[in-house]
């Protein structure tokens, strides 16, 4: 496995970047509307608004409509007394939300889950790489310490991810026969965990000390990382306290995290070694992996899967049927095999992925705070912010931009199909940053952004090279879409 640190994609350094003298804007510059309201009294009542009385995407769409402007001043939760100072100034359009990628401008330093920060004890005693900005040292080593690892075990992803889905997939044909339905979350739960493990380290997680826990201990893991942005659907007052105001205590999940801990520290002992010559202690390294893998790769396939599925459900039976075809005439002219060459043919396929993570982006929230006097732009004016301010992104707004995405609002399944589509992939940020950019040791883009990407991808293929079409259920449950399968028509001999 290669150890050496590879220079950034970026020309120019961070530091330089920073150094460059930034070009006056042409359009008028505008006070940044919005308020903050009564110190403690506004936050919390904001935080009732965001979490029950009006939801997420009404929350910010209000703001925008009331002073009439996609760049605002308001408070995001958690608030008192998660968090110290819940003031932020809003970026909800397309154009204003580039500059939280833009790490010459803004620092990302502990500033992953927002105005508020999860306790080290999560992880080990370490602020792992997600917490980082890119001018720390150790953010190039364990972000190569991720590359290095992806790069080692690309040939397995696509063998893991077969075996892995083509068990669900049996799994739900029986529990349809016997049911009439099938949750796909929960099996879908089981086998990402089983599927990651299996294709970053060779070691399936049942077949440890894990044995089938592993996606629970994981899932409670996240939660407690995760509750002061979460609802529950326990009664308010309740949720209000336990989750909203106050940290959950992580020693309720020691013994959880020590049970994954022990996992990666023996199935990732190749890694572990390694990160030694990156300048990591094995410790650290350790952590990190956990985190990526479980926080990142594992709450992501969580939350994305069941996301593309909801699309599909509620699109017209043809698109099934132009996918289905699309698919198996790829598969076909490479031999039968599914091969990344293959995939990459399959256009509207690699379309409804990404129209999935534009509707619905897995990280909805972006943070980054001003390094400087900056000066933002959106479509129609520009907006001074002063060093030390909070920079917030909501995505769900963002990438779906009336001035960018026609009928932004709607799933358009074969929207990046075509030299036009592709010149919108610009405006797909979910991965926080472009997904025409690479990601880089000195960027903080999804080191694993285009095995997510591909991911998705496989879901299709194994789903349309099994069945012609389906349906399902669609709900909502914690972490976004639930979706219950209720029938699967098999792929017919002639088709």
């Amino acid at each position: 496995m290669a150890t050496k640190i590879l220079p950034a994609v970026e020309t120019t350094t961070p530091v330089e970047r920073e150094m460059e003298k930034e070009a006056p804007s042409k359009l008028p510059i505008k006070s940044i509307p919005g308020s903050y309201g009564i110190p403690f009294i506004s936050p919390i009542r904001d935080r009732l608004d965001f979490y029950y009385f009006q939801g997420q995407d009404a929350y910010f769409q209000s703001r925008v409509d009331k002073y009439g402007s996609t760049v605002v001043r308001l408070n995001v939760p958690p608030g008192p007394f998660m968090a110290s100072d819940p003031k932020v100034v809003a970026v909800l359009d397309a154009k204003s939300f580039q500059v939280l990628f833009d790490v010459s401008k803004v620092e990302k330093k502990n500033v992953f889950t927002g105005t508020y920060m999860p306790s080290t004890a999560l992880t080990g005693g370490f602020r792992v790489c997600s917490y980082l900005d890119p001018s720390e040292p150790n953010h190039a080593k364990v972000k190569q310490l991720l590359f290095n690892l992806l790069a080692s075990r690309k040939s397995h992803v696509i063998p893991a991810f077969r075996t892995n889905f083509a068990t669900l997939f049996e799994t739900m044909e029986a529990q349809i026969d016997a049911y009439g339905k099938a949750d796909f979350n929960k099996l879908n739960d089981d086998t990402s965990f089983e599927f990651i493990g299996e294709a970053y380290f060779g070691v399936l997680p049942s077949a440890s000390g894990l044995g089938t826990t592993g996606p629970a201990k994981a899932t409670k893991w996240l939660l407690f990382q995760l509750a002061p942005l979460t609802s529950v659907g326990l009664p308010k007052i309740v949720e209000e306290v336990f989750l909203h105001t106050f940290p959950l205590p992580p020693c309720l999940a020691k013994s959880d995290y020590k049970a994954l801990y022990e996992y990666f520290s023996t199935a990732a002992k190749p890694v572990l070694d390694a990160a030694v010559t990156l300048g990591l202690s094995k410790g650290e390294a350790c952590h990190n992996l956990l985190f990526a893998t479980v926080f990142n790769s594992y709450g992501g396939m969580k939350v994305m899967l069941p996301g593309i599925l909801r699309w599909l459900a509620t699109a017209d039976p043809s698109l099934h049927a132009r996918l289905a075809q699309e698919i198996r005439s790829a598969v076909a002219a490479a031999g039968g095999k599914v091969t990344l060459s293959a995939v990459e043919e399959m256009e509207l396929t690699k379309s409804v992925v990404y129209e999935a993570l534009r509707m619905d982006p897995p990280v909805k929230f972006q943070y980054g705070k001003a390094k400087k006097d900056l000066i933002i732009e959106s479509h129609d004016a520009a907006y001074q912010v002063k060093r030390g301010e909070m920079l917030f992104g909501y995505q769900p707004l963002a990438t779906r931009d009336e001035r960018v995405f026609a009928n932004a609002g709607e799933f358009v399944a074969d929207r990046f199909v075509g030299k036009e589509g592709k010149k919108l992939l610009k405006y797909v940020v979910w991965s926080n940053g472009p997904e025409t950019e690479s990601t880089s040791v000195w960027n903080k883009q999804c080191a694993g952004k285009d095995l997510v990407v591909l991911v998705g991808r496989l879901m299709l293929v194994e789903l349309f090279l099994r069945y012609d079409t389906f349906t399902a259920e669609v709900g909502t449950q914690l972490l976004g879409i639930q979706v219950n399968f209720t029938s699967l028509t098999k792929s017919s001999p002639t088709s």
